[in-house]
């Protein structure tokens, strides 16, 4: 075990260099962590339930600052009541605004889901259209919200930069940005096309379960050797076992409803509210 370990720490000490890495060798070094983790996490999706692109698109807005486990307890009753955005357009704001309450920042959630709702209705037919350039002018709609429902919706490729990702990749020292947009152009020009979706799943599928933001399970990484950063966190073998979240540690994953190859247990329902 202490033989591995520092094995592991020299080939970090190597990826960390003193050398500035050419551009070359940092789009080998990007791809390669890729294929790590399209091995570690074969199964890497979408951690939101939804059946069609309306409901990824509500479910994705109301994501933002909250977990998507929280949002998936959260809206088998919200599509049950509002199943098209021509009935979410003609909700009862007060009504909306407490079934969304679990999800915090409520009011405004339910002003961008009324907001957005309205235009698919007048200015879509009712449908949520597959071009970048006409999410973005919804209500509640930036980039990564966009790219979501693109990549996941309409199949097509786009880089999702949330919390998760933007801190990896600079921990990665694939780009010092902090602003998403630069991220998501620096990112997106070291991988082909094809792999962007994909790619934004692995990413914040190792941010959630291994390369957290606060205590990093360096220890316990498998792309361990090829990241710059490696022993910000903790680099104990066991101890970092400890640190590992959802399937990786043994627990249920984000989805009430996950895919067929998920390895992990289904997350639960909500608990009913006491007189619910």
């Amino acid at each position: 075990m202490g033989e591995r370990g520092a094995g592991r720490r020299a080939r970090a000490a190597g990826a960390r260099g003193t050398e500035p890495e050419s551009r070359t060798a940092l789009v080998r070094r990007a791809r390669r962590i890729n294929r790590e983790l399209a091995g570690l996490y074969p199964y890497a999706h979408p951690e939101l339930d939804f059946d069609n692109a309306f409901q990824l698109l509500v479910a994705t807005v109301l994501s933002a600052q909250t977990t998507d486990l929280r949002v998936n307890q959260t809206t088998p009753a919200l599509f049950a009541k509002y199943p098209t955005p021509e009935d979410l357009a003609a909700a009862v704001p007060e009504e909306l605004e407490e079934m969304i309450r679990p999800t915090g920042f409520f009011r405004a959630k339910a002003r961008s889901l009324l907001g957005l709702a309205r235009v698919l209705r007048d200015d879509f037919g009712g449908e949520v259209p597959g071009r970048l350039e006409d999410l973005v002018t919804l209500p509640g709609v930036g980039r990564k919200t966009a790219n979501v429902v693109l990549g996941n919706a309409f199949g097509v490729p786009g880089i999702t930069v949330d919390t998760h990702f933007g801190r990896l990749v600079r921990r990665w020292r694939w780009t010092d940005e902090e602003d998403p947009e630069k991220v998501e152009r620096v990112v997106a020009d070291l991988f082909p096309k094809s792999e962007w979706t994909m790619l934004s799943h692995r990413v914040i599928f190792h941010g959630r379960r291994v390369c957290h933001a606060r205590r990093p399970a360096c220890g316990a990484c498998a792309i361990a050797p090829l990241c710059p950063s490696y022993g910000e966190g903790e680099t104990d073998p066991e101890k970092a076992r400890k640190l590992l979240k959802y399937e990786m540690g043994g627990g249920a994953g984000q989805r009430l409803r996950p895919p067929a190859d998920f390895p992990g247990r289904a997350a639960s329902p909500p608990a009913p509210r006491e007189g619910g």
